[in-house]
Parts: structure tokens; sequence; C-alpha cells
């Protein structure tokens, strides 16, 4: 068996990561991080459901059926909604895509965006072969919240900053995740995160300009490597243990980059110092957000300031002369790029500015039904998505991350002027989405998918997600009947 090249006398990041996650059990979670996860499975089932839908989804199931020859597959794994069998690297795949397709999942961004429940369906398929129960799934989902965003917290500036997504980071946070369901040694763990990290380095190409399949499926992708890789792992395969802090590692090839004069960098205790340990400590999934919005995270603020904007002065849609959008100048340049104002595709549209302003300020929401391959071509929203000029604002880029500050100026044809601010987004953890919130969410992604009663059983199960003895007792339930 080939050996990793590492320093004899370091103790690389990747073994602090794994001696904790190796070390976590159940019985160390807070009640409020256990509640939180299940909450985060709530939502991310809803968006799962509802994500089976998309023409990418039926692609993607298509390609797999006819790489085995079966409509129903083979396997001990299931797939959300259709029941189709494979195996646990597929599953994953598959299901965490489903979850993501939308754009509707979870939410963290700091230095980073990033989306924890797009590793989550990794732990899950996993417990399923294995025939495990739902706190071994907890377990698994608070701890890949917790690397997650604590990977998006450490890059000083971020990676999206130099143009590279962040998938590149969930490849290190989705092994630590299936490791521990396969209750990997601290030796296999830290191969792991070596294997899948080697894989996944991906450039920011996949969100900039006009967005295809891949922006949905890049994360998800990652989360499968980390599986397979947790996977080679506990065979004896090897990966390199400095992946992180060693030669040639992330620090290394990053640290070549410069940004506004300055070599990037990494902040090594914001990764690994601190991690909880017992129920007394503060867990990371605390901190992470949901969606009330199909769009991307930057987008929240100020479509919910325009909708204020609207409802608290009555302005009707034929009325509008200009929609000003100031915001930081990371949101201006991913949602307000030439090609937003053209969008084409749902990928580009629920990226676009432009079009959730003027579909919002026209249809008085924005859901699902806003991403349909009609309404997104709809030319009459052209001469309204042109009203709309999105600026960055120097002023908001202090206050990010802690705030995602937005500001909402809409002259009418009168020449009279609107404006609203908006810092703290509906699902931000300041302003979180209720149980009841979730719920609608959820039965609105799901009720004409699998049905009410059926989606009534499922949200039960998830709300007892801790009782529950085997996960298949849960994944049967996602299976439309």
């Amino acid at each position: 068996m080939a050996k990793a090249s590492v320093d004899p006398n370091k103790k690389y990041l990747s073994h602090t990561l794994a001696e904790w996650a190796c070390g976590l059990k159940y019985t160390d979670l807070s009640p409020l991080a256990i509640e939180k996860a299940k909450l985060f499975w709530f939502d991310s089932m809803g968006c799962a459901i509802g994500g089976s839908q998309q023409e990418d989804a039926h692609i993607l199931l298509a390609h797999y059926r006819d790489m085995i020859g079966s409509e129903k597959g083979s396997g001990p794994c299931t797939g959300f909604v259709t029941g189709f069998r494979t195996n646990p690297v597929d599953a994953a795949f598959l299901n965490d895509h489903m979850i993501r397709a939308m754009d509707y999942n979870d939410i963290y961004w700091k230095a980073d965006p990033c989306h924890p429940s797009d590793i989550i369906a990794g732990p899950l398929a996993l417990c399923e072969m294995l025939g495990l129960s739902g706190k071994d799934l907890i377990l698994a989902t608070v701890i890949a919240y917790e690397v997650e965003m604590r990977l998006c917290e450490f890059g000083l500036p971020g990676v999206r900053e130099y143009g590279w997504h962040h998938a590149t980071l969930t490849a290190f946070a989705a092994p630590i995740a299936a490791g521990r369901v396969l209750n990997l040694s601290v030796d296999q763990m830290v191969q792991a995160i070596g294997i899948s990290a080697s894989r996944t380095f991906t450039p920011g190409a996949v969100t900039a300009g006009k967005l295809t399949n891949m922006k949905n499926t890049v994360d998800p992708w990652a989360t499968r490597m980390g599986v397979e890789s947790a996977l080679l792992a506990k065979r004896g395969y090897s990966g390199p243990e400095h992946m992180i802090d060693g030669k040639e590692g992330l620090y290394a090839v990053f640290g070549h980059v410069q940004y506004k004069g300055e070599p990037a960098t990494f902040d090594s205790q914001m990764l690994v110092g601190g991690l909880p340990k017992s129920a007394a400590d503060h867990y990371k999934i605390i901190d992470c957000g949901m969606k009330s919005f199909p769009i991307e995270a930057l987008s929240h603020a100020p479509l919910t300031a325009m909708m204020k904007c609207v409802a608290e002065n009555g302005i009707k849609p034929a009325d509008v002369a200009e929609i000003k959008v100031e915001v930081i100048a990371r949101a201006a340049d991913i949602l307000g790029d030439p090609h937003k104002y053209r969008p084409d595709s749902k990928e580009t549209a629920d990226h676009s500015l432009p079009y959730c302003m003027a579909v919002g300020l026209i249809d008085g929401m924005v859901t699902p039904l806003q991403f349909k391959e009609e309404r997104v071509l709809d030319k009459s929203l052209i001469p309204v998505m042109d009203k709309v000029k999105v600026v960055a604002n120097n002023e908001f880029e202090a206050l990010f991350p802690k705030f995602q500050p937005s500001r909402v100026t809409i002259t009418t044809a009168a020449g009279k002027a609107f404006s609203t601010r908006v810092d703290v987004p509906k699902g931000d953890p300041r302003d979180p989405m209720t149980t009841a919130e979730i719920g609608v969410k959820f039965h609105a992604l799901g009720d004409d998918v699998l049905g009410r009663e059926a989606c009534d059983r499922l949200a039960g199960a998830i709300a007892s997600l801790e009782t529950i003895p085997n996960v298949r007792d849960l994944t049967a339930l996602t299976v439309r009947k």
C-alpha cells in the first residue's frame, strides 16, 4: 500500500479534525444541536422532494438507470421519491443533488458560502446500508455542519474571492461525516480526507456568468467523493494527510494567490480551535440559516427589502420606473453581471437579481413556480428587469458577513422615491424560520409529489428522528407509493 509523504514531526490539521470527529458521540451533543439537526433534515427533505421534479434530477436518474440497465435499480440504498435502489456512493450523490437542485436548501456565508445540507445524504446512505439509527444520522449531520461551516470561516479571504467554488471545501468535510458513520479509526479518517480532497478542487466558473446544471451538481459530487473516499479508507486505501497544511496542500497552493496585494492565508484556529466536545459547548449547526426563497443567498435581503417597500407604500408594478438595489460588491458581481439580465435557464434565473426582483414585483411572490421554464423565458419580464439597477455600496462591505445589508429604492413614474433597507433576511438565525414556517415550505414542495398524508408521516418521522432504531424506516417514507 502506498504511503503518503509526511513530516513525521508535524501533526497535520487533518489529524486534529479526525481525532475530534472520531471521539464525538451522540451523548456529547447539546439538545439544541439535536433539535437543529432535525429541523435541517425537515427543511432538506422538503427541498429534496421538490428537487426530484427538476429536469436535471430527471436527467441524472435516467443516466444512472441506463448505467446499470434497470429501472428499479439494485442495492442497499434508496433514492428519494422513486425508490431507485443503488449503492451508497450513488445514493449520496443523487439524493444530495435533489436537496440542492432548487437552490432552496440551507445557507451559511462567512468568508465563503456553503450549504451544509449538500453533505447529509452521504451519511444517510451509509446509515441505511449499515442499518444504523436516527441517532447515528444526527451525530453525522452535526459533524458535517460543524466542519463545513468552519471551513467557510477560516479563509482570509475566502476561496470564492479568488475564483474557487466552495465545493473545494466540501471535499474536506464530506469524508469526515461519512467516516464517522463508518466508525473509521483516526488514521483511516485522515486518509479519507486526503483521498477526497485530492480529487475535488472546483473553479468558481460554475457560478459565474451563464449558469448550467453544474451549479447545483458540484457540491453533491464532492459529497459523493467523500463517501467513496471513506469507504476506500476503511479498506486501507491511503491519501495525503498533509492535504490542508502540508507540502503543496491547500495552504501552499492558495498561498501563491495575491488578493488586494496580499497573499491569501488561512486561520487554522478558526478551523480547529474550540471544537465542541460536550453538551455544554456551542455547535455551529445552531448558527446556520435557511432559505425562505428558492434563490441565491445574497438575493434574499434585497428581495425582502423590495417586497416590504412595495407592500408598505402601496406601489403598483405599472408605476415603477426604476428599482435601485444597493448590495455588497460580491453580490453585485455574482447577481448583477450582464448575463443575469437575460437569463435563459432556471440556474441563471435563481442567481439573477434583476430576474428575481422583476418577477417578484410582477407576481407578488418568488416561489419554485417563478423558475418554471416558461416564466424564465417570458419576454414580458425583460423591460422590468431593465429597470433594476444593481450597484455596489462600499459602506456595506464593513458590515458583511455579520450582516447582509441591502437597500432598495423604488422610483415611480411620478418621480416619487421610496426606500427600504434590510440587514438580516428571513431564515437567518437572528430571524429564523419557525417549525410551522418550515412545515409550510415542506408541504408546498412535497404534497403534490408524495401526497399530503405521506408527507405528514415523513415529517413525523423526522421530528422523532432520535427514536428511530433503523433509518431504513425513514428512507422508506421518502418513496412515492
